[in-house]
């Protein structure tokens, strides 16, 4: 077994991936699934990818890399400012797709108590990483409308987190230890953050990343010894963090280039090269009926939630469709119920197959029919303040 071969071989799908994302203009970590998918379960290329300890321990390393900087791209000030709307709608956001998805799971499709239990986490989901993506490219994170999705997000994807270990962590004094070390880590992270890069960041040998590696990894020692997930801690330390990102946007730039140049192709790529492509023949029913069900209960709880917070029309409709996006938690999700024995590979493959589906389909119906109509600053100033205003009513109304 050479490793350096077989890790020139991932690094080369994930180059493939990327030019892809560029050419096709989707999220990278989709063309990354999709690369796996076909590498996977071509013939002749199958046998070329392999599996060892040391792409799994990066795989891993790389999903608890992106669930921390998801939580680390979560304003808290506008978390605060929209706190009661981005509660509410969170909240229905993960509870209705959690019950319907589990439900239908169960009682339809005849899976195990377990395996439905994966199948309501990891479609009660939303896409922290397609959101984000989308907010940034329309302008619409300078906006408070995308303030309000970005934070609805977070509540959502943290009651995936919480569902996630609640579900499957065995209780036992390393669970306590593990629970009591999260907290604390979560109350001194961001000050000695703030320390360790006042007077050693930005430096060549980058210890202020080292220090934040130290804290996941650490935790995450701790959840695996707990029989938990080592991802749980990772969302809640990036939100904590979140503030010294938000002032230092060249750590956050490092972060991420470390996170998407090496760690992250390997899981989202490792996720692809799982799904069987027999089994997807053979569920087509299950990832129709389970897709419709996410997209029914997604609509069915954020629609009139945020209408009950005066949303507009059209930007209702917007919001409902973005909150609808899965991806990164919902592969951690399936992912977590593969390794650990709660789902086969057949379901396995669907719910991922059901992910993907979400991760595209909604966003694309968003941007072509619903996405808002901006007016920038050198606009309203033209208009001025009594047209402008007028204008931002028809908004509303629509």
């Amino acid at each position: 077994m050479n490793v350096y071969a077989i890790a020139a071989v991932w690094m080369a799908l994930a180059l493939i991936a990327s030019l892809i994302s560029i050419r096709a203009g989707i999220a990278v970590a989709l063309a990354e699934i999709l690369v796996g998918v076909l590498a996977g379960n071509v013939p002749g290329v199958s046998g070329l990818v392999q599996e060892t300890a040391f792409t799994t321990f990066l795989a891993s390393v790389g999903s608890i890399t992106l669930t921390f900087l998801a939580g680390a791209e979560i304003d808290p000030v506008s978390l605060r400012r929209h706190w009661k709307a981005s509660l509410a709608i969170g909240f229905v956001s993960f509870m209705l797709p959690f019950a319907a998805a589990f439900a239908v799971a169960y009682f339809a499709l005849d899976w195990n108590l377990h395996a439905a239990e994966i199948a309501g986490v990891a479609l009660s989901t939303t896409s922290v990483a397609v959101v984000y993506a989308v907010m940034v490219e329309t302008g619409l994170n300078r906006q408070e409308l995308g303030k309000l999705i970005l934070a609805a997000c977070f509540v959502t994807d943290l009651g995936t987190v919480l569902a996630l270990g609640a579900l499957f962590a065995g209780f036992s004094l390393l669970l306590v230890a593990f629970a009591a070390a999260t907290a604390i880590a979560i109350v001194a992270v961001s000050p000695s953050l703030k320390l360790v890069t006042k007077f050693l960041g930005h430096r060549v040998s980058e210890p202020e990343i080292k220090f934040l590696f130290v804290v996941l990894l650490g935790l995450g020692g701790l959840a695996s010894a707990a029989g938990s997930e080592a991802v749980l801690p990772a969302y809640l330390i990036g939100l904590a963090c979140a503030g010294v990102f938000l002032g230092d946007r060249v750590l956050m730039d490092r972060m991420r280039s470390i996170a998407f140049a090496l760690l992250t192709p390997f899981f989202f790529l490792r996720a692809g090269l799982l799904i069987s492509l027999p089994a997807l023949v053979g569920g087509a029913g299950g990832i129709g009926l389970l897709f419709l069900t996410k997209m029914a209960s997604k609509l069915l709880g954020v629609w009139p939630t945020a209408a009950a917070f005066g949303v507009g029309r059209r930007d209702r409709n917007y919001v409902t469709l973005l909150m609808a996006t899965g991806l990164t938690f919902g592969s951690i999700s399936a992912l977590y119920g593969l390794n650990h024995g709660l789902i086969n590979r057949a379901q396995y493959s669907q719910l991922l197959t059901v992910v993907i589906l979400s991760a595209v389909v909604p966003t694309l119906i968003a941007q072509r029919l619903f996405q808002p109509r901006l007016i920038d600053v050198e606009e309203e100033d033209a208009l001025g303040a009594e047209d402008a205003s007028i204008v931002h009513r028809s908004r509303g109304r629509s």
